[in-house]
């Protein structure tokens, strides 16, 4: 037998050794024992037995001076499992319990990030990227100066970018089918609700875009009005962004629609 094997066969006999010693635990009527155990396997990152463990004992220690441990391990295995919905249901239930507890501030950041962690793709409905920002937001109000708010804010704004990339998409398919004066008002309210982006220029001329292909495609009695409104645009495109690289391309829409004016 080689030495491969060897240690494949060594590896079955712990594995089944752990099993049948797991297995007494759990049968144990010892809930001292059993409580012992759960917290020697959470210990040692054995969090699927500890979990197991803590499920049966939960409603028996509750009331009990250990509750309050066994509640936070219990909720941190599915923490730690990824089981973050599960771990949300949680570590709100131990902070409605518990709200004066030693560990409020970093059961509150966990709640908070069992959010962010299911938050979807930008092209999803954002509605848990929109509690995670509030949770988030909520946590550094509430413990100001937290070695956590770093992360916090960092958090935010990785989230905020992620609704931002969500109005860009519906934008630009506005733009693409060919919709392009409700094109131009989705880039509208994505300048608005993110003025501080860096990609605001690029949203300014696109609206230029949008407002210009509008006018072009409009009855001949409605174009010198729309192309005026392109030329406004690009005026406040200049107002905003004087050092912008993308100045020269909005300033074409200018020319373009001054002669469409006469």
């Amino acid at each position: 037998m080689n030495s491969k094997n060897i240690l494949l066969l060594i590896a079955a006999f712990l594995f089944l050794a752990s099993c049948s010693k797991f297995s007494k635990v759990l049968k144990s009527k010892d809930y001292e024992y059993k409580l012992q155990m759960a917290n020697t396997y959470y210990g040692k990152k054995k969090l699927r037995q500890a979990q197991m463990l803590y499920e049966e004992l939960f409603p028996i220690f509750k009331g009990t001076p250990d509750f309050e441990t066994l509640y936070f391990n219990y909720a941190n295995c599915a923490y730690e499992q990824r089981d973050y919905a599960m771990a949300e249901s949680l570590f709100k239930g131990f902070q409605e319990m518990f709200p004066n507890s030693a560990k409020s501030e970093e059961v509150q950041f966990l709640e908070s990030y069992t959010y962010y962690k299911q938050s979807p793709k930008p092209e999803l409905e954002q509605s848990n990227t929109n509690k995670a920002i509030g949770m988030m937001q909520t946590f550094i109000n509430t413990h100001i100066g937290s070695a956590k708010n770093k992360e916090a804010q960092e958090i935010i704004d990785k989230l905020v970018r992620k609704l931002e990339q969500k109005e860009l998409k519906s934008a630009e398919l506005y733009f693409n089918l060919g919709q392009y004066k409700a094109a131009a008002i989705a880039f509208t309210s994505l300048i608005n609700n993110y003025p501080d982006s860096p990609t605001s220029d690029s949203y300014k001329l696109m609206i230029i875009k949008s407002f210009y292909n509008y006018a072009n495609m409009s009855i001949e009695e409605k174009k010198a009005e729309r192309f005026s409104k392109v030329i406004s645009e690009v005026h406040d495109f200049q107002d905003r962004f004087p050092e912008s690289k993308l100045l020269k391309e909005a300033e074409k829409f200018l020319t373009i629609s001054l002669n469409s004016t006469k």
